[in-house]
Formats: structure tokens, C-alpha cells, sequence
């Protein structure tokens, strides 16, 4: 039988961050795997569909929209070089099932449940409640045809379905899918709509890696939770908008942290090796986790990082000092030996300082105390097939070069610009310099700033760019190309001159500092963490699909406030017969 907890009062400071749901108190779900059939048959159909479900048993069930009934989808895997269709049928039928309200920065509404109409000031943010069931389908990661991408504008209702094709001709890898239509990616996600794809090859194979109920997906996200005028806890979603006047809506986060749809869970071990497929499927929270024992005290040491989100790592990695940082949309691979462990338990904890009152533990684990045999050894080395890129090297010198700006504009809200190089100053708004490391002086200008500008970057299929990426003021962002996985090549500090108001620099950047890069990094990505006054640099190859496609910060609620931007692939010898007004060919 449900148990209907009460909200704690929210008067003074917090001081039960977990506001009376007990911790660890339930069962880690996972998500049924699907397998598609290869006899005959590449077509599927997944249905996204209203669904209830209790994301804790001390709560009333949450109205969700799904994948196939379930929150988390369905991981599907499938083999590398194996086609699928899917036909993505939408099936949704009822209300928009969360609230959106806006409410006092101040006030730190993140950690706290409930709107409080009459006491904190929360109103209803106007027209979220009349959405309809707009859906279109990404599958990120994947490098496919742009008609497959799922580009934002090309969202459908309910009642009709999404025909997708997907090749796999990638290298094993954890891909997830996920709502992206446009404007309202952050409110879909967060109704439920996300999943794991896992691409497995031979090489992957071979490594004898944790299988079965011995690899597990942990699909991490945050959400809020109504309550009603007696105070209890209603189930439904409640997205709070954190307003600061005369300034733009800070982007979601929540005080409940969730695994695979579960509020606090706890898994069951047994003394060996595991395997973890990680997903930061959060609007905006970032994570910095650690194994931590009862008193919290770190194990990171029985903890080896295989992977990214683009496939295994050359080596396992030992994961960095202070904790692993995932941003929203990074995956991660991960190795856990429970065999020092036996009869213990274990967490899962947030050490991220954005955290404010939110309670840190995200997962317990609960190492069976019986010795158990393990044929699995940590092996040296992991991926045969994967190449180092490097400048004058494996990164060959005929590569495009694109330029893109990261920054607060004069309203105070973040944005990002395709940047266009010029040989002067033409003075005016848009303007960013560059002091070259190299030597010189590097003029750019602005060409475009929200999603429906003109197109600006223009790519040669099958041809290899390196999208350096300015970050001059704001927060971190988590940055995200579609169609391709990189290689970070080097993150440089700088001082900023950007000026807000005038949205140009006052003098050119300068005082460049390399940052080392984590290990984990020099791996295959396709979503790195760019911070304030950095210069990231990443190298990565075009091909697999031509057409369309989107790059954006992974922070929801920006990508859907303007920090995303169309950039085409198309074949060279189509491209010199391309007219395009406005944009460039980035050529190197």
C-alpha cells in the first residue's frame, strides 16, 4: 500500500533534505533491454505513451510520458554495422503532466518541494499547461542521416509516428535517446522521455567485460514534486523556474535525485565486478561522484573508468581526484570491484558544490557478505582500435576550422555565436579578438546567435574540423555536436575582456594557460564541459549523414532559450556549387 508522506515545513533553513522519503528504501529498477530481431526483420516500433508510475513507494504515482510504458525507455542494443528502424509512434493521449511555475531566486526553490503559493509568491508560468504532445526523437551519438537527427522543428502530434534509420556503423558506445522538439526539449525530457541504446561490437567483446545482471545502467536525473494544500505530496511534476528580476529564468534543478526513475534506490551486489552504464539525463544538474562507505568516506580506488561517449578508452582510468564530473547528456563506463566490500554497503555521492541543500547521496550499494568467484580481470588494455589525435599527425592537416562563442549578452541571458573571421575590426556589437598563441591577431565577428539565423558552418562530408569554442563569461556549459564523436585537444585559460553590455571584447584575449586535461578526456566524446574563461579545442570527423544538424549546450532549459545552432555536412563536390548568403564554407 502507498504510503502518503507529509512535506516537512519549509520555515527556516532545511533541515531534512530528504523531506520525509526515506533513502535507499527501494529496489533499483532496470529498464527491460530490447533486442531487436535480425531474422528478416529491421523494423520496430516504439510508442510513447501516458503512463503513472510511483518514483518512490512512500509517493502517490507521477503522471509521465513515456517510451514503451516505461521511465526510463527501453535500452535498446543493437551490433555495430546492424541497421534498425524504428518507427517512433506518438501515442499520447491527455494533459501535459507537469506544472511549471516561476518563483524568487532567492529563495533556493531548487531544493524545495511544493509551489507555496500564498507564502514564497509562485505563479503558474502561462501556457505550459496547453502544450500538446509535440515529439520528435533524437538518438544522441548516433551519426546518421540528418532526416534521422531529429531536428527540432520537425516535431509531430499525437497520432502520428516518426520513421527513423539508424546504420550502427559505429564502434561499441553508450548512446541515449531522447526528446528534442523545439522550444520545449526541457519540458518533454521531463515528463520521461528518455533511454539507453547501446552499440556492441567484437571488440568490446573480447574484453570479457561484466555482463547480464552484472551490467547495469544508472540513468541519473532531478526532479520536484507538488504538494497540496494539506501539504502532502501530490506526484506530480513540478518544474520551478528560478526568476531573478529584470534578468533571465535560471534553468531547472530539483531536490530529488533519481535513477532509473527511482528516488534514492539501492542495489544489491554481490562481492565481484560490475559493470555501470552512466547517464547524466539531468536538465542541468552537474554531478561530481564518488564511492564513498558509510561515513561517506571515499573508495574511488576500487573504482576504473573504461569509457566515454564515444566508446572504451585505450587503458582503464582511475577516476580524478575529487570525484568524477558528468555534465548533462556525458556518459560514462564504469568498473566497480565489490569484492573488498563484502558485507558493506556503499554510495553513490554528490560532491558537485552547486548542491546548495540538496541531499548529496544519490544510490546505495549492498555488497552481499558470501565470497563469490570472479573469472573477470581487470585487463591493461582496452580498445586496440583507438588513435590519439593530434595536430601535424592523426589529425590531418587538410581539416576545417570552425569558431564558436560562448557568452552572456546584454540582457544577462547566455547565448552562443557562430563566429565568422575578418581581417579588420568593422567595429560595432558582436565582435570578439583573439591574441593568436601562434602570433597575430584574430578578428571574429558575429554571423549568428539564435537557432533560426542563418546558417552559418558549413562542413565537407567525411572531412575532420576542429571547433575551437571561446567561452568569455557565463556559466559552464555542457557543448554537444550532433553527427560526430571528438577528441578534446586542449583546454587553455584566458583573461576575458567580453563586455556584456557593448557584447564585444575591449581588448583582445590574452594570457593563455594550458589546463590538463583529465585522462578520461583524451577519449571519444560528443559533449564536453566548457567553463568560464576557457578555451576548448575539439577535433572530430564528419561523415556517416549529410544534411542539417544541430550543435547546443546540453543544459536544457538554454538549448531551448537559444543556445543551440544549425551547421550543414554536405558532399565537396555539391558545396562548391552551394550559394549560401550569410554563411561561409569553413575551409583549413
Amino acid at each position: 500500500m502507498t504510503e502518503i508522506v507529509d512535506r516537512p515545513s519549509t520555515a527556516g533553513p532545511i533541515a531534512d533534505p530528504t523531506w520525509g522519503l526515506t533513502k535507499f528504501l527501494d529496489p533499483l529498477p532496470v529498464p527491460p533491454v530490447l533486442r531487436p530481431p535480425w531474422w528478416g526483420q529491421d523494423m520496430i516500433t516504439i510508442p510513447m505513451v501516458a503512463k503513472q508510475q510511483q518514483l518512490h513507494s512512500q509517493l502517490p504515482p507521477t503522471p509521465l510520458w513515456t517510451y514503451a510504458g516505461q521511465f526510463p525507455g527501453p535500452t535498446i542494443e543493437v551490433r555495430s554495422g546492424k541497421q534498425l528502424r524504428i518507427s517512433w509512434s506518438n501515442e499520447i493521449e491527455g494533459p501535459f503532466p507537469l506544472v511549471a511555475v516561476q518563483g524568487p531566486a532567492d529563495d533556493n526553490p531548487a531544493s524545495r518541494p511544493g509551489r507555496e503559493l500564498h507564502k514564497d509568491g509562485y505563479k503558474i508560468v502561462d501556457g505550459v499547461a496547453d502544450l500538446p504532445a509535440w515529439t520528435v526523437v533524437h538518438l544522441h551519438g548516433a551519426r546518421t542521416n540528418a532526416g534521422n537527427d531529429g531536428w527540432a522543428h520537425n516535431a509531430g502530434l499525437s497520432g502520428t509516428s516518426q520513421l527513423t534509420e539508424y546504420q550502427n556503423r559505429q564502434q561499441a558506445m553508450p548512446l541515449w535517446y531522447h526528446d528534442h522538439a523545439m522550444a520545449i526539449t526541457r519540458f518533454n525530457v521531463h515528463t520521461g522521455l528518455a533511454g539507453m541504446y547501446l552499440i556492441r561490437d567484437e571488440e568490446e567483446d573480447s574484453l570479457g567485460l561484466p555482463r547480464g545482471d552484472r551490467e547495469i545502467p544508472l540513468i541519473i536525473a532531478d526532479r520536484n514534486l507538488d504538494t497540496g494544500p494539506d501539504g502532502r505530496f501530490t506526484g506530480q511534476l513540478l518544474y520551478k523556474f528560478p526568476y531573478v528580476p529584470n534578468g533571465p529564468m535560471l534553468p531547472f534543478t530539483g531536490p530529488f535525485t533519481l535513477v532509473n526513475g527511482m528516488i534514492w534506490p539501492h542495489l544489491d551486489v554481490s562481492a565481484r565486478w560490475y559493470r555501470f552504464r552512466l547517464l547524466n539525463a539531468s536538465n542541468a544538474r552537474f554531478y561530481t561522484l564518488n564511492l564513498v562507505d558509510e561515513n561517506n568516506v571515499p573508495h574511488n580506488e576500487a573504482v576504473r573508468l573504461i569509457g566515454t561517449d564515444g566508446g572504451l578508452l585505450p587503458a582503464p582510468a582511475e577516476l580524478p581526484s575529487g570525484g568524477l564530473a558528468v555534465a548533462p547528456a556525458e556518459r560514462f563506463d564504469l568498473l566497480i570491484d565489490f569484492s573488498r566490500f563484502r558485507g558493506k554497503k556503499l554510495k553513490l555521492r554528490n560532491a558537485d558544490p552547486r548542491l546548495g541543500g540538496v541531499e548529496p547521496d544519490v544510490m546505495e550499494f549492498r555488497v552481499d557478505g558470501r565470497p563469490k568467484h570472479d573469472s573477470f580481470e581487470l585487463p591493461e588494455k582496452l580498445s586496440t582500435s583507438y588513435v590519439r589525435i593530434k595536430h601535424g599527425s592523426t589529425l590531418p592537416k587538410d581539416h576545417d576550422h570552425v569558431w564558436v562563442a560562448l557568452l552572456l549578452n546584454a540582457s544577462g541571458h547566455p547565448e552562443m555565436w557562430d563566429l565568422e573571421q575578418v581581417e579588420h575590426d568593422p567595429g560595432g556589437k558582436g565582435i570578439i579578438q583573439v591574441k593568436d598563441p601562434a602570433g597575430g591577431l584574430k578578428t571574429f565577428k558575429m554571423i549568428g546567435r539564435i537557432f533560426d539565423d542563418t546558417t552559418g558552418i558549413f562542413i565537407n562530408h567525411d572531412k575532420w574540423a576542429v571547433w575551437n569554442i571561446l567561452h568569455v563569461g557565463g556559466p559552464p556549459h555542457p557543448f554537444h555536436i550532433h553527427l560526430t564523436e571528438f577528441q578534446a585537444l586542449f583546454r587553455r585559460k584566458f583573461t576575458s575582456t567580453f563586455d556584456s553590455a557593448t557584447e564585444r571584447t575591449t581588448a583582445p584575449i590574452d594570457g593563455f594557460t594550458d589546463v590538463p586535461l583529465e585522462k578520461y578526456e583524451e577519449g571519444w566524446k560528443d559533449t564536453i564541459i566548457v567553463n568560464p574563461g576557457q578555451w576548448v579545442s575539439v577535433a572530430g570527423q564528419f561523415s556517416g549523414g549529410t544534411g542539417q544538424f544541430m550543435y547546443h549546450c546540453h543544459i536544457l532549459d538554454h538549448e531551448d532559450e537559444g543556445m543551440m545552432r544549425p551547421f550543414v555536412v554536405h558532399p565537396p563536390e555539391v558545396a562548391k556549387f552551394h550559394v549560401h548568403p550569410g554563411g561561409h564554407h569553413h575551409e583549413g
